[in-house]
């Protein structure tokens, strides 16, 4: 799986895809609610970044005065994110095992790209378990997910892939995306992120719709002027807590807080 994830990370630049507008609107709304939660902690809170990338939220959060520790399984990533030459503290890692910490260390933890490459819900659980052993009693995780209706309505039918999915048996009966781990993504719905947090000791605070409709609207965001996109960006973050938006944002940003 590893050497997979090296592959495809050495040609995708990570680095950008938060800096494009429909990137951007994810990144905007993360950091709204990493900075919401972070008010409840000192200026110098720990945060744990778990599958950091190249670096987007370590970065941008160690420059704001925050003691900030990132863990990356790609050497690629992890090589950009060390040439940014923050104050991040970054090893290469992997978010099935983090001993490296003791318990009860972070005041928040970010998992924001582990669960897009972990098939098995036991390795789900896996990696949330550490992610929640690792942060304080009553600290803050925040989960990213990509969402199945997501990936059937583009790559399914937007890209017509549909029956081949469903013929190769990668889409099964009930429009649930079924991949494999040299597919390199996994897709859920909300009833399987709710039984991800089952097995940890955790409460949610909210889960918000990380960027709605932007992955569905690329070409017409990167047409907008400049007024009509912050517009949008007012639109998304006064509806992306909306339940009815959830399961068909591409990324969904489940907010939980471990128990005290």
């Amino acid at each position: 799986m590893s050497k997979e994830l090296e592959a495809y990370y050495n040609k995708f630049c990570e680095d950008k895809r938060l800096t494009r507008r429909h990137g951007n609107v994810e990144y905007i709304t993360s950091m709204k609610y990493i900075h919401k939660y972070l008010e409840e902690f000192p200026k110098d809170a720990k945060i744990l970044d778990v599958g950091a990338g190249t670096g987007r939220y370590s970065v941008a959060l160690a420059n704001e005065g925050y003691d900030v520790t990132a863990i990356e399984l790609v050497k690629y990533n992890l090589g950009i994110l060390k040439q940014k030459k923050s104050t991040v503290k970054a090893y290469q890692g992997t978010a099935l095992n983090l001993k490296r910490f003791e318990n009860d260390t972070f005041d928040m933890t970010l998992v924001f790209g582990p669960m897009y490459h972990l098939y098995t819900m036991e390795d789900k659980q896996k990696a949330l378990g550490e992610a929640v052993r690792v942060t304080k009693p009553g600290g803050v995780i925040l989960v990213a997910y990509c969402m199945n209706e997501y990936s059937i309505l583009t790559h399914g039918f937007k890209d017509n892939y549909i029956k081949d999915s469903i013929r190769d048996g990668k889409v099964n009966e009930n429009f649930r995306v079924t991949p494999k781990p040299e597919d390199l993504y996994d897709y859920v719905r909300l009833e399987d992120i709710d039984a991800v947090n089952q097995s940890a000791d955790v409460e949610r605070i909210q889960i918000v719709a990380a960027d709605g409709p932007a992955n569905y609207m690329r070409q017409v965001l990167n047409a907008m002027d400049e007024e009509t996109y912050e517009l949008f960006i007012k639109y998304h973050l006064s509806t992306c807590e909306r339940p009815e938006l959830l399961g068909a944002s591409a990324h969904t940003l489940d907010i939980l807080r471990k128990k005290r």
